[in-house]
């Protein structure tokens, strides 16, 4: 079957009201800003910037801001065939404080972990080269059970599995079933991406790089990619070994919101594109500086591929 899809994103679909005022706490903020939110989402917004074809799989309310979602990813480009709306269920929405480093957050979950097995069906799957999710869609079900079976199917129909291990105690307060599940995922070798922040939340300690690789290789993962914030990037591979890239320079971080997921778009772009992995790192850092450099989203009025391509 023809591959028309590039990348499934399949998980939180929501609302990021975002912190007008920079590094103040959510207790001191008057004034948030709205903006289309989700990991799985900012990933399948920002592949259509760089010319990929996206489905997002993921649940919203039947509401007024289930309309301003759907919307919005519509005049992005992205297919939204695999979006459903919950008369059930209230559209989630998350309460961000502005920051130059970890946001602080309030999540109010509702419709994001209502996906579906319908949602995902195999000609879907069958049509697509990358299946991506995130740790958040994993944390509760129905989501989890449909997320994780979809990937075996992807895996068994020789999809590239994906995942990012956005790991947070505050969506998932269960730490050792958060392991088990990663463990039913990264059954299906997924390009692996997590940052330090993420580890530490996970682990309830801080863990060596060794010990971070060996852990997640383990459970099947061949390729993890560690993102250490102004300490560079290290991606480990089973086969071609441990590459190290520092960080670029960024001179005035408007917004840290997102850029993990841009980081990973850019990293999927460059794997579809077969790069190498030390210019898919590359490619992955430009597209997180465009993002820091930005409150919200990737700047409009911006080629972003040239943009890429003239920095590589």
């Amino acid at each position: 079957m023809e591959k028309t899809i590039d990348i499934i994103c399949a998980g939180e679909v929501l609302i990021d009201f975002i912190g007008h005022e920079m590094n103040t706490s959510i207790n001191r903020t008057k004034d948030y800003h709205r903006f289309l939110g989700g990991s799985p989402t900012n990933v399948a917004v920002n592949a259509t910037r760089l010319g990929l074809k996206s489905v997002l799989v993921a649940t919203c309310g039947e509401d007024g801001l289930g309309e301003y979602i759907v919307r919005k990813l519509k005049a992005n480009h992205v297919i939204t065939s695999h979006v459903r709306k919950s008369e059930s269920h209230p559209t989630s929405v998350i309460f961000v404080s502005k920051s130059t480093s970890t946001p602080d957050f309030i999540p109010y979950r509702e419709a994001d972990c209502q996906i579906e097995q319908s949602q995902i069906p195999n000609d879907l799957l069958e049509s697509a080269k990358i299946f991506h999710t995130t740790c958040f869609a994993l944390s509760k079900n129905p989501a989890r059970i449909t997320i994780v079976e979809s990937a075996k199917r992807a895996k068994a129909l020789g999809l590239q599995t994906s995942i990012d291990i956005n790991f947070s105690e505050r969506i998932w307060p269960n730490r050792e079933e958060a392991k088990q599940v990663l463990k039913e995922y990264l059954s299906t070798d997924p390009l692996v991406k997590l940052s330090e922040d993420d580890c530490y939340r996970l682990f309830a300690e801080a863990k060596t790089e060794d010990f971070i690789f060996d852990y997640f290789h383990s459970l099947g993962a061949s390729t993890i990619c560690l993102t250490k914030g102004k300490d560079g990037v290290v991606l480990s591979n089973v086969d071609s070994g441990m590459f190290h890239q520092k960080a670029l320079p960024v001179e005035d971080i408007k917004d840290t919101t997102g850029a993990g997921d841009a980081f990973w778009t850019g990293f999927l772009y460059a794997q579809l594109l077969n790069k190498n992995f030390e210019e898919t790192i590359t490619i992955a850092q430009k597209l997180a500086v465009l993002k820091l450099q930005n409150v919200g989203r990737l700047p409009e009025g911006v080629d972003i591929q040239e943009y890429l391509n003239i920095n590589l």
